[in-house]
């Protein structure tokens, strides 16, 4: 935006308005200026800077890259270093095998971050353009991902990408995705007909306004839509899909050790369905995970524990009255369940690499536990029955329209979160023993 001209009528000035540096001013004056003609120059002068500070001239202060977090004593970094960079959905696998590398969401594509040494913020970018459901294989050191109505792989460390396959009309937006254990087989969800499910993007965030997330989940759910499960072969590209349903099929995910063991969601309000499923991938082995015992009992936001032994998710009896932490031991059959006060509640649950702890990410103050809920990243250790808590970050300036995700690093020592703490959205680790 140029500056506007000074009144010509103005007998006031030695010369008009003289740039003097990048967009900047120099106004000369042979005798004081009248208020009238002055209006204009500050007017111009506003203007100018206003469009100097909007358009990047100005930056904002960068958030701190590491500090020790003064309520609790626990090291905090962040991992990213551009704005708007945050992590996958707290169960789409990040983390190669050997635990050195993690995935991130940026605004221009994929990046990859060596955790080596995570405090260094070693980031690389890895997949320039948008890059939809990513999640990385636990074998191959792969990301596997959806683009423009097609399916790729991308190594980490060779950046070598291949197309897979071009997804049928019908599966353009599938719905989550999943790779299997010997990374022979993704999965998802599909609406039949090619439209979109209407579920939220990962990593989500919340709709604002009266009802928000539930009024989206009652009406999409009372909609019976007809979907089905679909595979597709890493190698050969071939498609198939099974399990037709007018329930919404949703949170698709693999088991980490059993190539052959697929778990879905009835998506929905949960206190109105059975939401917890496992299936075969041609279509067998149906089972449900946990059915309800009382009125207003809800289960969900399930997730595989590292060892593939045990589905876990977040029960409560009823709704918003009694918390607990639930297992199913996949082998047996047998159920566990960890008491969870109120305060301690948390929008996702995460177990760590040897199943010992547990991390979450509290709720904010419309949350499911609210009033009382806190606003924290949590740490867990079960004992007689319950989980003790221990707060680690607190993220009482955190807006949890932003889901922070959390999830345990490979070597067990970090939980990995994603925060607007200071403005933006970046991707924080928190040390899990103190310094």
């Amino acid at each position: 935006m140029r500056p506007r001209a000074l009144p010509t009528e103005s007998r006031r000035y030695d010369k008009p308005v003289e740039p003097s540096g990048p967009r900047g001013f120099k106004i000369a004056f042979r005798e004081r200026p009248s208020t009238r003609t002055l209006w204009p120059v500050l007017l111009s002068c506003v203007s100018c800077l206003s469009w100097w500070f909007l358009s990047g001239n100005v930056s904002a202060a960068e958030p701190p890259t590491d500090w020790i977090e003064p309520a609790t004593g626990h090291r905090v970094i962040r991992l990213s270093r551009e704005p708007g960079t945050t992590g996958l959905y707290f169960h789409q696998n990040a983390y190669t095998a050997e635990g050195d590398k993690m995935i991130v969401t940026t605004r221009d594509g994929l990046a990859v971050v060596n955790l080596r040494n995570p405090a260094a913020r070693e980031i690389t970018p890895l997949v320039e353009g948008r890059a939809g459901n990513a999640i990385v294989g636990r074998k191959t050191r792969q990301v596997f991902y959806t683009r423009s109505g097609a399916v790729f792989a991308t190594h980490l460390d060779t950046r070598a990408t291949r197309e897979i396959t071009t997804l049928p009309p019908d599966i353009r937006f599938p719905s989550g995705f999943a790779v299997n254990a010997d990374e022979t087989l993704l999965a998802g969800s599909y609406v039949e007909g090619g439209r979109r499910t209407n579920a939220p993007p990962v990593p989500a965030v919340r709709p604002r306004g009266p009802g928000g997330r539930g009024r989206s989940l009652e009406e999409r759910w009372a909609a019976h839509v007809p979907m089905r499960l679909f595979t597709i072969h890493t190698r050969t590209g071939d498609v198939k899909t099974f399990h037709p349903s007018t329930n919404w099929l949703n949170h698709v995910q693999f088991s980490p050790t059993d190539p052959a063991l697929l778990m879905f969601c009835h998506e929905g309000p949960w206190h109105k369905l059975d939401r917890i499923w496992t299936i075969r991938p041609d279509g067998s082995g149906l089972q449900k995970i946990h059915a309800r015992t009382m009125d207003m009992e809800i289960a969900g936001h399930e997730f595989f524990s590292r060892d593939g032994a045990t589905i876990w998710y977040d029960l409560q009896t009823p709704k918003s009255k009694v918390f607990w932490l639930a297992g199913h031991v996949l082998a047996t059959g047998e159920k566990i369940r960890y008491r969870v006060e109120r305060e301690h509640w948390s929008v996702h649950f995460n177990v760590s690499p040897d199943g010992k702890l547990f991390a979450g990410d509290g709720g904010g103050p419309s949350s499911v536990a609210a009033p009382g809920n806190g606003q924290w990243i949590y740490l867990f250790t079960p004992k007689d029955g319950a989980l003790q808590a221990e707060r680690l970050v607190d993220l009482s300036q955190h807006d949890y329209q932003l889901e922070p995700n959390v999830s345990f690093t490979p070597d067990g020592k970090w939980i990995v979160f994603a925060a607007n703490l200071h403005g933006a959205p970046h991707t924080y680790a928190v040390e899990v023993k103190r310094p």
